[in-house]
């Protein structure tokens, strides 16, 4: 059986109080296994973005647990959650966040430098080559193209051999064929690797690549799709954005 790489417990969030509180997530309860893709759907306001940010540590739950493994997040410290999503878990934006100064190498680098470690020998290239960029490692992020930086991103994000690696709309600022070229490139480390992937996502054809969807509106858990269809999400998508009659 395959193990849980996070499971979340009756998560709510909420912000604001009294009459102005708004409840992003409500009594959520599933899990995310080890060495799977999930895509996380759902339309504008569903709280895809917030279930993101609790799941990855970097928002607190208002009541619920938060476990990566073991580890409950939400018993943690502020120093011990920072230390946890450092050497613990992976993120990769839609924005590349590449310093345009440094190299690729570079770029894959600075997490572990500024933390105050140095990579072993070969550690940066292998991440590079991980993401099929070994011959660029010295090149500067404007003289590769979007998918080309946004692949140094994800080599970056992995340097640390994260246990889970999280996707808000990773592929949301390429084009629609560089956008395939950096999913296929996760589902290899999800497949190839054991890579644990988590990725929101909006578009039917980007959640395909994933072994399951997780679709959520209003906060809640609407149901989940096994080996999804572009066709098929864009169907579940349709129904759950069609105004109630």
């Amino acid at each position: 059986m395959t193990r849980d790489a996070i499971r979340l417990r009756r998560v709510v969030r909420r912000f604001g109080s009294g009459d102005a509180a708004v409840t992003a997530l409500h009594d959520l309860t599933f899990s995310f296994g080890e060495g799977t893709f999930t895509a996380v759907m759902g339309p504008s306001g569903s709280g895809k973005s917030t279930l993101l940010q609790c799941a990855a540590g970097l928002d607190r739950p208002t009541s619920g647990t938060v476990l990566l493994g073991d580890t409950d997040l939400t018993r943690l410290d502020e120093t011990r959650l920072t230390r946890l999503r450092r050497d613990r878990i992976g993120f990769v934006f839609q924005s590349f966040n590449l310093l345009p100064t440094l190299t690729a190498e570079q770029n894959v680098a600075l997490p572990m430098r500024l933390a105050g470690r140095r990579p072993a020998d070969g550690e940066v290239r292998e991440a590079l080559a991980r993401v099929g960029l070994a011959d660029r490692a010295r090149h500067r992020p404007q003289e590769m193209s979007g998918g080309q930086q946004q692949r140094v991103a994800i080599a970056r994000a992995l340097i640390t051999r994260p246990q889970v690696l999280f996707g808000d709309e990773p592929t949301g600022a390429l084009d629609s064929s560089t956008g395939r070229e950096v999913l296929r490139m996760l589902r290899a480390l999800a497949d190839d690797g054991g890579q644990t992937i988590v990725m929101v996502t909006h578009d039917p054809v980007a959640a395909a690549h994933a072994d399951r969807v997780v679709f959520l509106a209003d906060g809640r858990l609407h149901g989940t799709l096994d080996a999804p269809s572009p066709e098929a999400v864009a169907s579940r998508m349709t129904r759950m954005e069609a105004p109630a009659c």
